[in-house]
């Protein structure tokens, strides 16, 4: 599983996105979480502005991710 590196103490979901290069703008982060196609922790996402924290896991269409701070 890929480690998604942050600075501080959390990164939020659509900024998550993003820097994993999962999607391209913050538009298409906003899309996919509110179609449901997000998954934190396992459970579905519709907050773009979640809170993630060291050891969260993310997964877009196959793709995951693990918060490490």
């Amino acid at each position: 599983m890929v480690q998604l590196k942050i600075e501080g103490e959390y990164i939020q979901l659509d900024k998550a996105l993003k820097l994993a290069d999962l999607v391209q703008t913050g538009g298409h982060a906003k899309i996919v979480i509110q179609e449901g196609l997000v998954k934190v922790n396992e459970a579905v996402e519709f907050r773009r502005g979640r809170k993630l924290r060291d050891g969260d896991v993310v997964e877009l269409e196959g793709e995951r991710f693990v918060i490490k701070s």
